[in-house]
């Protein structure tokens, strides 16, 4: 094992944008600076904005359009506060105090301008609240209420002023319901450095909208649903195809089955009032049965296989590299679990394609062994098998609808859920979710490893693999502490670390002394990074590299519930990782289920013909990808 490894911390530009280089009165950098807030004398770090030193000290003040994920803009101007000597408001969430001031947050001026800003906000806002996706969940809504407001003051639009963008199979956007924050803008733009949305036009014409005015099928959209998750109202909101599986469960002819990733476990608490943090998972179980669902199955099961297959690749590339010196292979390997990832190489990097895994993600690698294995086992004819995925992630809804993506002779996942809407059908069927009963997952895909469950953190995947890659080469279990291999957990946005192989086993000696170079990290715009660490050959020493195209991983994927912020991401993250010390298999080679799998069906083994034709996918130079 390396002693050293190393996190580059690179803050996304919209982190970088608001930072405020702090100087005090004298010239040198830091220091604090006495200021006052409703009479109340705090101190605070020279340039703190005020809504961050309200914040600090418990001090309420409404925003809009400020995230915590997101760099400043100012636009809203809900906390406008009393700044003394300023002859109009300010905007809290952008004034950086740089010398002492005195604030006041609630006084009767500061009121009417947040009441006005409400009702002039609520004048273009298109919709009835209680027929609204985000009813109850709205910002906008709870801004209205805050402040009492109870007529349209300014009136109030009755017809929608634009039409509804559906063509995505992940994301809608629906501009009559937009407050024009700009967060979407914000969150594609710098968090993730895709560069969709932009505002067009000015003055009262100004709106949100992709490049000429385009559907997001036809924009370069990678469908990671981060713009979704940072919406105050439902100007954004995924694809739900509730009503279809619904109409599954009800038909008698159909197999229902249902698949659960580990992120929704430890996030769908709070859609019924839990704090982050809190694991679901024996409740789900109960609950989707209850619901109608024939068979509950654990993801976590597929992550193995995934495991399996991924760590089967690196090996053989490396064989391929080291022993038959064959110049044609690509490393390092990168993961290809995310489907927001690959849509993003697909589109920004297509000539690279061939560094990426053949192995598909955990959920279409369950959707092909259900369509053949499982309905051999069960003796039900596939065609009258619905297979439904409970997915941290809008862009699953896409990946499932890939049309390559049938190797079992029929679409492998009919259905792609998200945890809010899991959550709805949940609360439809009149289920209060914490009050359920534990219960198991269902056989034969019913026990999975902790390395699987592990997948729904950033890092989670390279952990899992090195796991399994260290023992599979040298029989040993690998050197960290309880399995914990912490250079691959945090959250910085690139870490990069290093296993030392020894005393390797005969049909791995070529391995002998190799530093294992790995990666891993988490969002677009530190994907962006990394792929121009490769194409200027700084990766070259590299061998396997994870990225996730959410911040956070999958536990901050674009269909988790809102609001996010790296706090509730951290919780959720610790979820996780707790649930998954207490399991007694923590490895995916020793998932006896995986183990019977591929002694009855996968029989060549991992990287075999079978599992070639039904696990992996091929790329080609077209940013398209076939079987």
């Amino acid at each position: 094992m390396s002693e050293s490894s190393k996190s580059i911390s690179r803050a996304p530009v919209s982190q970088q944008a608001h930072k405020v280089e702090k100087t005090d009165t004298t010239g040198t950098i830091g220091g604090n600076v006495t200021i006052e807030i409703n009479e109340k004398k705090i101190s605070v770090p020279i340039g703190t904005t005020i809504l961050e030193a309200c914040k600090q000290n418990q001090i309420h003040i409404p925003t809009l359009c400020y995230h915590e994920d997101l760099c400043i803009a100012g636009v809203c101007r809900v906390c406008v506060v009393e700044v003394e000597g300023f002859r109009t408001l300010q905007a809290a969430c952008a004034f950086p105090i740089t010398s002492p001031i005195k604030v006041k947050t609630s006084t009767p001026e500061v009121r009417k301008a947040r009441r006005h800003i409400i009702d002039l906000l609520l004048s273009e806002h298109y919709g009835e609240c209680y027929t609204c996706i985000r009813n109850g969940n709205c910002e906008l809504q709870n801004l209205a209420r805050e402040y009492g407001v109870d007529t349209f003051t300014f009136g109030h639009v009755d017809k929608p002023k634009y039409k509804v963008d559906s063509s995505s199979p992940s994301v809608i956007r629906d501009m009559s319901k937009c407050v024009l924050c700009k967060r979407c803008v914000r969150t594609c733009i710098d968090l993730q450095e895709v560069g969709v949305l932009e505002a067009i036009d000015r003055g009262d014409k100004t709106h949100i909208s992709t490049f000429m005015e385009k559907p997001l099928a036809e924009v370069i959209c990678i469908y990671c649903g981060q713009c979704i998750n940072r919406c105050p109202t439902a100007a954004l909101h995924a694809n739900d195809p509730s009503d279809e599986i619904w109409a599954a469960i009800d038909d008698p002819t159909k197999h229902v089955v249902i698949q659960t990733a580990p992120s929704p476990r430890a996030s769908i608490g709070e859609e019924f009032g839990l704090g982050p943090g809190h694991s679901m998972t024996l409740q789900m179980n109960t609950a989707l049965r209850r619901i109608g669902f024939d068979a509950v199955f654990d993801t976590n099961f597929a992550a193995d296989v995934t495991i399996m297959e991924e760590g089967t690749e690196l090996l053989l590339r490396l064989k391929r590299a080291l022993v038959d010196k064959d110049s044609t292979v690509k490393l390092p390997q990168f993961t290809s679990c995310s489907p927001g990832w690959i849509k993003f190489i697909e589109h920004f990097y297509p000539e690279y394609l061939d560094y990426l895994s053949t192995t598909k993600s955990p959920q279409q690698i369950f959707g092909a062994i259900i369509k053949t294995f499982y309905a051999q086992q069960v003796g039900i004819d596939p065609k009258n098998i619905v297979s439904v995925a409970v997915m941290p992630c809008s862009a699953k809804k896409f990946e499932c609808n890939r049309p390559e993506m049938n190797a079992s002779g029929y679409k492998d996942v009919d259905y792609g859920l998200t945890t809010r809407e899991l959550a709805k059908m949940i609360r439809e069927a009149g289920i209060y979710l914490p009050e359920m009963p534990p219960s198991h997952f269902d056989s034969p895909f019913g026990d999975a490893s902790g390395a699987g469950l592990i997948f729904g953190a950033t890092g989670g995947v390279m952990e899992a693999a090195l796991r399994t890659v260290y023992e599979i080469v040298t029989g040993r279990e690998v050197p960290f502490e309880n399995l914990r291999i912490e250079p691959c957990r945090g959250f910085n946005g690139i870490r990069q670390s290093s296993i030392k192989l020894e005393n390797c086993k005969e049909e791995w000696k070529f391995l002998e002394g190799v530093e294992l170079n790995f990666m891993v990290a988490h969002g677009t715009a530190n994907a962006k990074q990394v792929m121009k660490m490769l194409i200027n050959g700084e990766l070259n020493n590299v061998h396997f590299v994870e990225i996730m195209a959410c911040p956070g991983g999958c536990i901050g994927g674009g269909g988790q519930p809102i609001p996010t912020s790296p706090e509730i991401r951290k919780k959720r993250a610790q979820a996780i990782y707790s649930e998954e010390e207490s399991l007694q298999i923590r490895k995916s080679h020793e998932n006896p289920h995986v183990k019977e799998l591929y002694e009855k069906f996968l029989t060549e083994g991992p990287c075999g013909h079978l599992s070639h034709k039904l696990l992996h996918t091929h790329y080609t130079k077209r940013g398209k990808y076939i079987n």
